[in-house]
C-alpha cells in the first residue's frame, strides 16, 4: 500500500486505564465511556478498526472492588458491576449515575438499546421516512457501540478481518450530556475532516446528456442571471454509454465520450476560469471491460489476459486492483481537471471478504487518496456506517420527488448528528418520479440553502430540470434570491466547517442538545441548529389556502429571536405556530446574534475570502463570533480567525485584529455593518483608536441600522459606539398584520371589521380577542394571531 494510505491513530488505551483479567479486559476511557472486551483465548486486540482510531485518552480517576467472584468499578458517572465470565445479561450491567431515569438508567449485556437513532445508509426510493440506524444519543443516558465485527486496520494500511470470535463493546453514559458524548465520540473514532470551502456554495447536478457546448451555455446562463454555483457536478453521461452488448451494461464507464466532450481538458480548465470545481459521477461495480481506453494496460499491469478480453472486476478486498484503479482510471482524470469524484455504489454490502462491505473500502482509501500530497481530501459517496464522517460528503440517494420525502429531510439531516455524521448532501428538489409542483420545488430549495450542502439535482428527464426559470415566476424569483443568499453566508458556513471539524459541533444540530431536560424539544424533529447563531424551521407541507401561508409548530427556547428575513422579534420559552408566505421559511438569529456574509459589489462563483463583508448584528444581549478563515489548505493549512465582539449593555462592537497567518486574506478589506432591530441611534466608529468617517443610514420599515466602511486594512481594530443607549425596536406588528390580513382569502366584510379596530390603536391583546368571537377559518386565525403574540 501506498504511504498516503497509512492513517494517523493512537488505538492504545493508557496502561493505567486498564483492568485485565485472564479472558476479560476493562478499558476506562473517560469518566463516561469505557471498553469492553471478552475473548475465550485471552487475547486482546490494540490495532485500529474501521470505526473506532483513538483509545488514548487523558487518564481517568476511577475506584476498583475487586472481589472473588465480582468487579466493581466507579466512575464519575458510571457503575460497572462484572462477574468476571463471559458477558451476559445476569453478569455484566452498567449504570448510568445521576438523575437520568428511574427505571431505564442501567444497561445489562445483550439487551437492546433505546436510543435517539441516527442515520441509514440511503434515501433511494424513498418516498417518505426510511428506518435508520443506531447512534450514540439517548435520552435514557447511554448507548453501546458494538464493534466486535469489525474488520481491522493494519499498519501498512491495508484491512483484515479478526482472527477469532471476540466481544469489543463501548458503552457511552455521558446521561444528557449530549455534546459532551458527541465529541468523545470524535476522538474515539476519528474527526471529522475539514471541507474545501467551495463545496459550501450551490451545487449544479442533473443526470441529463449534456455536451460540452450546452454544459458552457448553462453556465453562461446562471452566470448573465447572476445565480452563483461552485461545484459543476457532471452525471455518468461523461463517459461512453452506448456500449457493445458483449461487454454488459455502460452504467459503469470511464473512458470519455468525446462526441459530447472533444477536450474533456480544456473543458474543466474552462469550467476552473469560470470558479467552478468538477466532480464525475462514478458507478464502479462493474469493473473495467475490453471497451475502455486503459483497459489494456491495466489488463497487463493486473496479470490478465487481455488478449482474449478478460474483463477487470472490480475487487475492492484485492489491493493490487485498488492500486491500479487509481493509477489507470482517477489520477489521469485529476491531472485533466477533476477535483472529486462522485463514488455512486448501489450494489449492496457483501463482498469475498465476510463482513467487509465495498461502499466502505470505496469511501475509505477513495477519501485517503484524495488527500495524496498533503491535499485537503473529499470524497462523494453514501453513508457505510458509524465512522463515515471522516469521509464527507454523504450522497443520501435517489428520493421520490414529494412532499413526504421533502417532510423526512430535515429530521434526517438534523438527526445524523447522533451517529457524527454532519454532512449530508440530498437531491435538492428531489430526483425522481413523483410530480411537478412549484410550491414543494421552493420550499425543498429553501430547506437545501439552509441544510449542509446545497446540490440541485434530478433525474434524466426533459420534464425535471432545476433551473429556476423553468418554474412560475415567483418561484424563479424566491430560488435565485435563496442561491445568492447561500452563496453569501458561505462565511459563516465555513466558520461552522471549522467547529465542526476542531470543536466536535456539526453545523446542523437537533433541538435538544442544548436543552436536553426540554420535553419540547423533542417535540420538534424538523427544527434544528443551523450553526452557533441560528434556528431553522423548514416549510414541508402545502400551504394553507386561506391564509396564503405554509406554517411550522416551531420550539423558541428561552430568549428573543429574530426572524432573518421579515425581522420580527419573538419571546422564547414557548411552542409557537410560524406562517410564511412562499418567499421565506422561518429562520431565526439568537439575541446577540452576529451573523456574517460575504457582500459582492460584482456577480462571482468565487468563494475565495471577500474583500468585502457584511455583518449583521442582533440586539437584545452579548454576543461574540470569531470569523475562521484559511488558504483552503491541507497539510499546508494556515489559518487566521477574526474575533468580532458585541457588547450589548455597554452599546459597543468591535472587531478585534485578525489573529494568525494574514496573508491568507485580503491585505484591504471594507465592512458593511447591520444593526438589527434597535431604536435610531447615531454610530461613531475608531480605527486602531483614531476616528473615521463613516456613512450610515436608519431603515424606519425594518428596525435596521446600515453602517458602511471605507476599505480598511486588514490587521485593524475596528470599534464602534453609540452615542444614546441602544434599546430593542418593537415589532411593528400593525405592518405585518395588515399584509396577512390582506391577502387572506375571506369574506371582504370581516376584512374591513379586523381593519377597522386595527385602525383605532386596539393593543395586540385586546385584537386577540377580538379575532376569538369572530369565528375566522383556524389557519387565518393562527397567521393573525401569530403577529399579535410575537411578544409575550
Amino acid at each position: 500500500m501506498k504511504d498516503h494510505f497509512r492513517i494517523d491513530t493512537r488505538p492504545v488505551a493508557r496502561e493505567e486505564s486498564v483492568l485485565r483479567g485472564e479472558k476479560y479486559r476493562i478499558s476506562i476511557l473517560t469518566p463516561w465511556l469505557i471498553r469492553l472486551e471478552y475473548s475465550e483465548s485471552g487475547r486482546f486486540e490494540d490495532r485500529p478498526t474501521q470505526c473506532v482510531w483513538n483509545r488514548e485518552f487523558p487518564a481517568v480517576q476511577f475506584e476498583v472492588r475487586d472481589e472473588k467472584d465480582v468487579l466493581r468499578v466507579t466512575t464519575e458517572g458510571i457503575q460497572l458491576v462484572y462477574d468476571k465470565k463471559p458477558f451476559s445479561a445476569s453478569g455484566l450491567s452498567l449504570k448510568v449515575r445521576g438523575n437520568i431515569s428511574a427505571y431505564n438508567s442501567i444497561w445489562r449485556y445483550g439487551e437492546k438499546v433505546t436510543d435517539l437513532l441516527g442515520t441509514a445508509r440511503t434515501l433511494d426510493e424513498a418516498d417518505g421516512a426510511v428506518k435508520l440506524d443506531h447512534g450514540v444519543i439517548s435520552r435514557n443516558g447511554f448507548s453501546v457501540l458494538d464493534d466486535s465485527h469489525s474488520l481491522l486496520i493494519r499498519d501498512d494500511g491495508w484491512v483484515e478481518p479478526r482472527q477469532e470470535e471476540a466481544a469489543d463493546i463501548y458503552f457511552f453514559g455521558y446521561g444528557h450530556q449530549y455534546e459532551k458524548c458527541l465529541q468523545d465520540f470524535y476522538k474515539l473514532t476519528g474527526n471529522t475532516p475539514l471541507l474545501p470551502r467551495y463545496t459550501l456554495g450551490n451545487w449544479w447536478s442533473r443526470y441529463h446528456r449534456y455536451s460540452e457546448e450546452e454544459y458552457k451555455t448553462l453556465m453562461r446562463r446562471f452566470k448573465g442571471e447572476k445565480v452563483p454555483f461552485s461545484v459543476a457536478v457532471i452525471d455518468m453521461d461523461w463517459h461512453l454509454v452506448d456500449i457493445d452488448p458483449k461487454y454488459g451494461s455502460g452504467w459503469t464507464g470511464y473512458t470519455w465520450n468525446r462526441e459530447l466532450f472533444p477536450d474533456p481538458a480544456e473543458f474543466m480548465g474552462w469550467l476552473h476560469k469560470e470558479n467552478l470545481k468538477v466532480t464525475l459521477n462514478v458507478h464502479p461495480a462493474d469493473g473495467v471491460r475490453p471497451h475502455e481506453e486503459m483497459y489494456r494496460a491495466m489488463a497487463e499491469d493486473l496479470g490478465k489476459d487481455w488478449e482474449n478480453e478478460e474483463s477487470i472486476d472490480c475487487d475492492v478486498t484485492d489491493p493490487d486492483f485498488l492500486d491500479a484503479a487509481f493509477r489507470y482510471l482517477y489520477h489521469p482524470n485529476e491531472e485533466q481537471g477533476v477535483d472529486f469524484w462522485w463514488i455512486d455504489w448501489q450494489q449492496g454490502v457483501e463482498s469475498r471478504v465476510p463482513g467487509l462491505d465495498p461502499l466502505w473500502m470505496l469511501n475509505h482509501y477513495h477519501y485517503l487518496d484524495s488527500e495524496r500530497g498533503g491535499k485537503r481530501g473529499l470524497t462523494f459517496s453514501r453513508y457505510a456506517g458509524i465512522g463515515s464522517h471522516r469521509y464527507p460528503i454523504g450522497f443520501s440517494g435517489d428520493t421520490i420527488i414529494t412532499w413526504e420525502s421533502l417532510d423526512f429531510q430535515p429530521y434526517f439531516t438534523a438527526n445524523a448528528s447522533n451517529a457524527g455524521y454532519g454532512w449530508w448532501s440530498h437531491d435538492i428538489g428531489g430526483h425522481m418520479r413523483g410530480y411537478r409542483d412549484d410550491e414543494l420545488s421552493v420550499r425543498w430549495l429553501q430547506f437545501g440553502v439552509f441544510s449542509p450542502i446545497n446540490r440541485l439535482h434530478s433525474t434524466n428527464s426533459p420534464f425535471n430540470g432545476k433551473e429556476p426559470w423553468n418554474y412560475n415566476a415567483i418561484a424563479c424569483q424566491v430560488m435565485k434570491r435563496y442561491l445568492r443568499l447561500r452563496h453569501a453566508l458561505i462565511p459563516y458556513l465555513y466558520t461552522m466547517n471549522c467547529d465542526a471539524a476542531l470543536k466536535g459541533r456539526p453545523l446542523i444540530r437537533p433541538m435538544y442538545y442544548p436543552e436536553p431536560e426540554r420535553r419540547e424539544a423533542y417535540e420538534v424533529p424538523n427544527e434544528y441548529y443551523f450553526g452557533t447563531e441560528m434556528i431553522v424551521c423548514p416549510i414541508t407541507h402545502p400551504h394553507d389556502k386561506a391564509s396564503g401561508t405554509g406554517s411550522f409548530r416551531a420550539w423558541l427556547p428561552e430568549g428573543q429571536w429574530f426572524d432573518f428575513f421579515n425581522g420580527m422579534v419573538y419571546d422564547g420559552g414557548r411552542m409557537l405556530t410560524l406562517h410564511r408566505d412562499i418567499e421565506d421559511i422561518p429562520v431565526l438569529v439568537k439575541a446577540g446574534g452576529i451573523v456574517p456574509m460575504a457582500d459582492y459589489e460584482e456577480f462571482t462563483n468565487s468563494v475565495e475570502n471577500p474583500s468585502s463583508l457584511r455583518i449583521r448584528i442582533y440586539p437584545g444581549a452579548n454576543g461574540n463570533f470569531v470569523l475562521q478563515e484559511d488558504n483552503d489548505g491541507g497539510a499546508d493549512r494556515r489559518s487566521v480567525s477574526t474575533s468580532m465582539d458585541w457588547n450589548w449593555e455597554e452599546n459597543v462592537f468591535t472587531i478585534c485584529k485578525p489573529l494568525g497567518d494574514l496573508e491568507v486574506i485580503p491585505a484591504m478589506r471594507t465592512f458593511t455593518l447591520e444593526f438589527m432591530n434597535i431604536s435610531s441611534v447615531s454610530p461613531e466608529v475608531t480605527v486602531d483608536g483614531r476616528p473615521v468617517d463613516i456613512r450610515w443610514e436608519y431603515d424606519q420599515d425594518t428596525s435596521a441600522l446600515k453602517v458602511q466602511l471605507p476599505a480598511l486594512p486588514a490587521d485593524t481594530e475596528i470599534v464602534f459606539t453609540f452615542r444614546e443607549p441602544l434599546c430593542l425596536a418593537e415589532n411593528l406588528w400593525q405592518k405585518e398584520f395588515f399584509r396577512r390580513l390582506y391577502q387572506a382569502e375571506m369574506l371582504y366584510e370581516d376584512k374591513e371589521k379586523i381593519y377597522g379596530y386595527l385602525e383605532e390603536g386596539v393593543s395586540p391583546v385586546e385584537m386577540t380577542g377580538i379575532l376569538g368571537t369572530m369565528n375566522l377559518p383556524g389557519e387565518i386565525y393562527s397567521c393573525l394571531e401569530e403577529t399579535l403574540l410575537a411578544r409575550k
